[in-house]
């Protein structure tokens, strides 16, 4: 999947990535001209992005295949007021400690998709901090404050539905699409950004900002959002039932990745495969059409390209042999991913520390439902004890339904 820069508009809409634009012929226009800096922003709100964050990021990787220049920006300041969009209620203030360490975490994903190196077309990230850090406030409102009407605010979604809903939004969370406005004057300013893209819930804070560059620098920039994603059944594309899909590997396995991207239903194969893989577009039309039990063999396809992107193509094939040596033999694959953990345990503690529940009463509602097996055997015990005696070659076979298994092995003993 590659292009010449006036192709990125044209890839981009082929594979469904975009939902909308300001300004399309202008921004093909500019494209044809030569490279364009394009941004998203990813605030800091915990340590690793997650599948939810994909498809920016797919766009960014896009954008830098044509010949454009993708800028990560880290919201180390804005992670401080939190976005409200679409939320009804206000996220959890962090402290500097915590944004750092989540802007550590972060960091470590975009390596995978994004080549960052001293040449033309690198990538760059940035962190808003930089300069959110020493507004003045009386001169940021003078400047920027006056540029936006509060009766046209009230009218943006991220701010109506939470007032619709008759919930609170403080007036640190209103400030949010004026700093968010403010990013991109910046950006255009110090990089030359002409672009910013993000999911459609961010439409109305892009326009905000697109006229912000307009009315204080007369600068003509552009917006694109990618489509809001839901699976076939109607589920926010990301999330399962044990919580987010990450996508840094010490919170999700490339095992446990791959599992995810296998377990697509049927329905959306296709338009996955074009969204999340590189794959030609005649191939993933050829794989569409496939039904029956031969989808399955384009879901291990999703799930293999899917997770070589991230994770490496070893560590892809390394996931699709331990789980054709799992399902389809019988086994328990050595490349199933493993969790150490002092012996004896509560199953329990086991289930929510292998991922399989996000709370304890999660994993009892498993435990009730025969969900958890230890060694392939289910448990209706909630109280069980995972000892020394359950060891089987040095570890345990702890499982989840079907698709869900790691082997603890026990930590060393002190």
């Amino acid at each position: 999947m590659c292009g010449t820069m006036n192709e990125f508009l044209h890839i981009a809409r082929a594979r469904g990535y975009i939902h909308q634009i300001t300004d399309e012929a202008a921004l093909a226009a500019r494209m044809k001209q030569g490279s364009l800096p394009a941004y998203v922003g990813f605030d800091c709100t915990a340590d690793s992005l997650h599948v939810g964050h994909l498809l920016s990021v797919m766009l960014l990787r896009l954008l830098q295949k044509t010949g454009h220049t993708p800028v990560a920006l880290l919201g180390g300041g804005t992670t401080r007021i939190g976005d409200p969009s679409f939320r009804d209620d206000a996220r959890p203030l962090l402290n500097d400690e915590q944004i750092a360490k989540n802007k550590a975490g972060i960091q470590k994903t975009f390596s995978a998709f994004l080549e960052f190196h001293e040449s033309s077309g690198t990538a760059v990230m940035l962190d808003n901090a930089a300069w959110l850090d020493e507004l003045k406030y009386i001169p940021f409102l003078r400047d920027v404050g006056r540029h936006f009407s509060v009766n046209r605010m009230l009218t943006m979604d991220s701010v109506r539905l939470r007032l619709d809903r008759e919930q609170p939004l403080s007036f640190l969370e209103f400030n949010y699409m004026l700093l968010q406005s403010y990013d991109f004057l910046e950006l255009q300013r110090r990089r030359g950004v002409g672009l910013q893209m993000g999911g459609s819930d961010q439409w109305g804070n892009i326009i905000m900002g697109v006229e912000l560059n307009r009315r204080i620098d007369g600068a003509e920039v552009f917006g694109l959002t990618t489509p809001l994603l839901t699976t076939s059944s109607g589920m926010k594309m990301g999330k399962t039932a044990g919580g987010a899909v990450w996508l840094n590997p010490d919170r999700l396995s490339a095992y446990g990745y791959w599992q995810f991207w296998r377990n697509t239903e049927d329905a959306d194969v296709g338009r996955f495969l074009k969204l999340f893989t590189e794959l030609p577009i005649q191939e993933i039309d050829r794989l569409s059409a496939l039904s029956g039990v031969e989808v399955n063999e384009a879901k291990k396809l999703l799930a293999t390209e899917a997770t070589a992107l991230l994770h490496g193509r070893n560590a892809a094939d390394d996931a699709a042999e331990a789980a054709r040596q799992t399902f389809e033999q019988g086994g328990s694959a050595e490349n199933l991913p493993s969790l150490l953990h002092a012996l004896p345990a509560g199953l329990l503690d086991l289930a929510v520390a292998a991922g399989f529940a996000a709370s304890k009463g999660e994993a009892r509602r498993l435990i009730r439902q025969n969900g958890i097996r230890v060694n392939d055997e289910a448990v209706s015990d909630e109280t069980r004890i995972v000892s020394d005696e359950d060891l089987r070659d040095g570890s345990v076979k702890l499982s989840a339904g079907r698709k869900r298994h790691v082997l603890v092995r026990p930590s060393p003993q002190p």
